[in-house]
């Protein structure tokens, strides 16, 4: 069985990613299982650097093959923001609620038309000594005027999907991983470990 270093804290992320690679028999691990991970400060400019800072750091702590994401939601309104704030956008001490409040505030007298968004979701697997692979996705929605469901984690309860005619948060944890950004990624990652190009792992 492959074994794979998730590099989250988030028991909803690490909740989704266990549910999304079970099919294919990968162990994954979270740094939650090792002593003395490092504290990383997510700098990068995109997700795709946060994500592979990560799996570097995390990776040279364990030695083991490690994956990492970084995530978030960008606004067409606010130019692209939170992006890689996402997780601290409303400041250092921010939570869910916080962070879902800011941005409701910052679109309060917008119209609807002008609520465009996306979830995106980048993921960097890396071994020591070895060339880094990214995988990709994004679900595109709307921002709702107020939060609406229980499930999920994040900006769920604000992100409107008019397909489906509710928020992500409405949304089990079965349907949200056959559509989110995350999904995606994670299903381009699943087709690679299962193509027989990763052997060498």
């Amino acid at each position: 069985m492959l074994r794979i270093v998730f590099a989250t804290k988030n028991n909803g992320k690490l909740r989704e990613a266990r549910e999304l690679l079970s099919p294919i028999g990968v162990e994954l691990l979270s740094t939650g299982d090792y002593r003395n991970i490092p504290e990383i400060v997510e700098d990068g400019a995109i997700f795709a650097e946060n994500a592979l800072k990560k799996a570097k750091a995390i990776a040279a702590t364990t030695g083991e093959l490690t994956l990492a994401d970084d995530s978030g939601l960008m606004v067409d309104f606010l130019g692209g923001a939170p992006g890689v704030f996402s997780a601290r956008y409303a400041g250092a001490e921010a939570n869910d609620a916080s962070n879902m409040e800011k941005v409701l505030a910052a679109l309060r007298n917008v119209p609807i038309t002008q609520r465009g968004a996306r979830f995106v979701c980048s993921l960097a697997l890396y071994r020591q000594g070895e060339m880094p692979l990214f995988f990709e996705g994004s679900l595109e929605g709307i921002i709702h005027g107020e939060k609406a469901g229980q499930e999920g984690f994040g900006y769920d309860p604000i992100f409107y999907l008019p397909t489906r005619g509710c928020t992500v948060a409405e949304l089990s944890l079965d349907e949200k991983n056959k559509i989110s950004h995350r999904a995606v990624a994670f299903e381009k990652l699943k087709r690679y470990l299962t193509s027989g190009r990763s052997a060498a792992w």
